[in-house]
């Protein structure tokens, strides 16, 4: 399981490109119940700067990018491929639509599960429990429930994989 901080655009695409691979993913998001002074909707990938992502052309940099991306199937350019709005050759996007689209299809992947909640610290995670039970433990112990002499036995592994 791979635990991805933030539904950003990063975050968004990321968690996509992961749950793809079929490999689950807990994205951990704190909005609806925070927000910051940038953000306005609840939404995923909400874009709170301009709603431009910069020429489409193939003749320069930012254009060459978004056709690399189109072609390894990224979730972001393939939601403002359909919620572009006219911008001359440039790709501009319906900041509305295109967060309720990456919303909709991230909530759609079978293996990825939606954390409401800021992570402050790794205390914030909740972590599966080894004790077979499918239970959730909020200790902050190397993403599972293990005792004090298990955790000294992980250190002494992982110092001699280095």
């Amino acid at each position: 399981m791979v635990i991805v901080i933030g539904a950003g655009l990063a975050g968004c695409e990321t968690t996509y490109q992961i749950a793809k691979a079929g490999i689950e993913v807990t994205l951990y998001e704190m909005k609806p119940k925070k927000f910051t002074p940038a953000h306005t909707n609840k939404e995923f990938a909400e874009i709170v700067c301009s709603n431009s992502f910069k020429s489409n052309l193939l003749t320069n940099a930012c254009g060459l990018l978004k056709e690399e991306l189109r072609r390894l199937d990224s979730l972001l350019i393939k939601c403002a491929d359909e919620t572009a709005v006219p911008a001359g050759q440039a790709l501009a996007v319906d900041r509305d639509k295109y967060a309720k689209l990456v919303t909709e299809k991230i909530k759609k992947l079978k293996n990825v599960k939606i954390e409401e909640a800021e992570v402050r610290s790794r205390r914030s995670f909740k972590r599966p429990c080894t004790r077979g039970d499918n239970s959730y433990c909020n200790r902050p112990t190397y993403n599972r429930c293990v005792k004090q002499r298990d955790i000294r036995h992980y250190r002494r592994r992982q110092t001699s994989l280095l």
